[in-house]
């Protein structure tokens, strides 16, 4: 005989379609974190790596498998230093840092802890410190390599999230286009603040500050032109600070 008491679970149900739904939404919740917990280490060594090659590019030292990179940033790199804008000295940083200069990101530069990558390439020192800004669609940002006299641009590497491809994304993209910045003068004298600038091409009065700007891409190139001023603005007191004849001793 059959048990009427005893009732079948109906699936059609709201009570049974929120409480279906409310345990596959948990479900789901939990595998997404444990793989992201489970990816974590990878994907923060992937960025360290990222960080790294931008870095050394803006040395000229590119080309580099992955495996090489962080033994060659190592052996370049005297200190990841942090300094504040008028060149005070908050953390000397370490050879091959990681944990100072290394690990700050825009937050900080705009709170005014200021990253100064202190090298040696080929004997010489030489200094990267990196640029945020906006571009046409997102965030731009790059590492500007510093020669010893701290006002002529060594190299330049530029980046960005989502620039249009062809147009703005050609400053990370065209390297020809990033080699232009070798041997400009960031300030000049008898003008005021940051001299390096991008200019369109029918506006380059003087080569020796300005870069030509990307064809079609009049935003992006404005934006970094910008980025180069605010940013490398904050770092004029260290700018102004030529250490040549320290550097080298």
């Amino acid at each position: 005989m059959e048990d009427k008491g005893k009732r079948s679970l109906n699936t059609n149900s709201n009570t049974y379609i929120i409480m279906y739904a409310t345990v596959m939404v948990i479900a789901v919740a939990f595998i997404l974190a444990f793989v992201s917990s489970y990816l974590k280490p990878v994907q923060d060594t992937n960025v360290m790596l990222d960080k790294k090659k931008q870095i050394l590019a803006a040395l000229n030292i590119d080309g580099l498998e992955d495996k090489d990179v962080a033994a060659r940033y190592a052996d370049v790199v005297e200190a990841d230093m942090i300094i504040d804008s008028d060149n005070n000295v908050v953390r000397q940083g370490e050879k091959g840092g990681e944990h100072d200069g290394f690990a700050l990101n825009s937050s900080d530069f705009k709170k005014g802890r200021l990253a100064v990558y202190v090298c040696r390439v080929d004997g010489g020192v030489k200094y990267v410190v990196p640029v945020y800004g906006m571009g046409l669609w997102g965030p731009i940002s790059g590492y500007i390599g510093i020669d010893s006299d701290r006002n002529t641009v060594y190299g330049a590497y530029f980046t960005h999230e989502s620039e249009t491809a062809g147009l703005g994304a050609e400053i990370k993209d065209n390297k020809a286009w990033q080699q232009q910045f070798r041997g400009k003068k960031i300030m000049k004298e008898g003008t005021e603040g940051i001299a390096l600038a991008v200019v369109k091409k029918s506006e380059l009065r003087d080569r020796s500050v300005q870069c030509d700007g990307i064809t079609g891409a009049t935003l992006t190139s404005d934006g970094v032109s910008l980025m180069l001023k605010d940013c490398l603005g904050k770092y004029t007191k260290f700018l102004e600070q030529n250490n040549e004849g320290k550097d080298n001793e």
